[in-house]
């Protein structure tokens, strides 16, 4: 993304923005997205609105926003029936068919994978966040009026539904929405993928030192330790020493709630004696006492 162009789309159904950007300035969370990625949304609790920036040939453009309804008890999730809505980094997983819903949840419904991997490691609970409209005839919901969900009008839902693609289409919930220069996204980015890179070649040689240089000491996975889990991980890369690996479709997002925490998201396909394996991987980064980025927290999907 070479470039930044503030785009609005003027209409009855969605809002206009006070925000007036410089062409150097893009949101603070998106640092590459694949050519398969065409939106991101990114939910300001803030200010009650909901943003979708556009991929297209000119970098990111802010193409849409929405009033959005959240928690009844405002963001940063934590457990089950708390009726926050959670920050972070989420993915749309499905599409509902709420006729068969509550009518509550209008015209149709996108459920996120809260919580994510970093979700269970701090150790927060609770389900069923989704992205949805309202009660048919009944107008917009106050700014807070969910158990923990986006709520949309289900106009604009409506015209920002066939964005919401399953297993794609990332949703960054924040508090207030952040701005940074092309020129330090870039630098991120490049600091990401050169410590990806690093990952990916270790990976392909079997190289288990440098492999696990790049894990965090604290690094835990599904209730295993970082040695629990590198004992795993021995094995399992002993019996494909003669793997080719590469990696393709690389998303990279800097969380909004958590500082220094960044993920990557990619296609991985490991091939081993005629056999191919293609798995969705999702790796979260921070930086280190002394700046360096390791692993925190590994995933699939």
């Amino acid at each position: 993304m070479s470039g930044f162009r503030l785009r609005l789309s003027f209409s009855m159904l969605l809002l206009v923005s006070a925000h007036v950007l410089a062409d150097t300035n893009m949101p603070a969370y998106v640092l590459e997205l694949p050519a398969s990625v065409s939106d991101v949304f990114v939910a300001e609790a803030g200010a009650s609105t909901l943003y979708r920036f556009q991929q297209d040939d000119d970098g990111l453009t802010l193409a849409e926003q929405s009033y959005v309804s959240i928690g009844q008890n405002g963001v940063g999730k934590q457990q089950a029936w708390d009726r926050k809505t959670p920050l972070g980094i989420y993915f749309v997983v499905d599409q509902l068919d709420t006729r068969r819903l509550h009518e509550k949840y209008g015209i149709t419904a996108f459920p996120l994978d809260y919580p994510n991997i970093w979700d269970e490691l701090k150790e927060r609970t609770g389900y069923g966040i989704w992205i949805h409209g309202v009660l048919v005839g009944g107008g917009p919901r106050p700014p807070l009026d969910t158990d923990g969900c986006l709520a949309l009008p289900n106009e604009n839902l409506r015209m920002l539904a066939r964005r919401f693609v399953p297993l794609v289409t990332p949703v960054i919930v924040t508090r207030d929405l952040r701005w940074r220069s092309a020129s330090e996204l870039n630098a991120l980015r490049d600091d990401l993928r050169s410590a990806l890179a690093e990952w990916v070649d270790a990976l392909a040689k079997n190289d288990m030192h440098a492999y696990l240089s790049l894990y965090a000491t604290d690094f835990s996975y599904r209730g295993m330790t970082l040695g629990e889990w590198a004992s795993l991980r021995v094995q399992t890369m002993a019996e494909k020493s003669d793997a080719d690996v590469t990696i393709d479709e690389l998303l990279l997002l800097a969380d909004p709630e958590e500082e220094g925490l960044y993920l990557s998201r990619f296609r991985q396909k490991i091939s081993s004696a005629g056999a191919e394996t293609i798995t969705t991987k999702r790796l979260y980064w921070k930086r280190d006492g002394d700046g360096a980025l390791k692993i925190v927290a590994e995933d699939n999907g």
